[in-house]
């Protein structure tokens, strides 16, 4: 799966398998796959793929990449309504850690998220997140 992502072409072939994992994590969190545009599932899948142990990432860390990006989009309330208190309480700390560990997953998704516009302006000001102009 690793550097094989694809979109298809002229919708003749279809989307690879982790870009469908990715679209089917989004829609688990109600997050149609049409609101996040495909550059950005592309970034996303790919920063999974690095961030791999083994270098092909299961089904499940892509789902989990696509939880992280729509909480971002959703926020706590109502990820927690969709997944109950438990997930949504689980995706806050991510969003916390990685505010304060800028080099894993977690941080560069959250990052993508936010060059992409993606981030509901109360998730952004809840965990103080913001792109710093120098």
């Amino acid at each position: 799966m690793a550097g094989r992502s694809s979109f298809g072409f002229l919708g003749r072939f279809g989307r690879s398998s982790d870009l469908r994992a990715f679209d089917d994590g989004l829609r688990r969190c109600d997050v149609h796959p049409a609101q996040v545009v495909d550059g950005v599932k592309l970034a996303a899948v790919r920063l999974v793929q690095k961030h791999s142990a083994s270098g092909e990432p299961t089904e499940r860390a892509y789902h989990d990449a696509a939880a992280l990006v729509s909480f971002t989009v959703l926020g706590e309330g109502r990820m927690g309504e969709l997944l109950g208190e438990g997930m949504a309480q689980s995706l806050a700390a991510r969003v916390e850690r990685a505010v304060d560990y800028p080099d894993g997953l977690d941080a560069e998704l959250v990052l993508l998220a936010l060059h992409a516009g993606l981030v509901a302006p109360h998730v952004a000001d809840t965990f103080g997140l913001s792109i710093e102009d120098d």
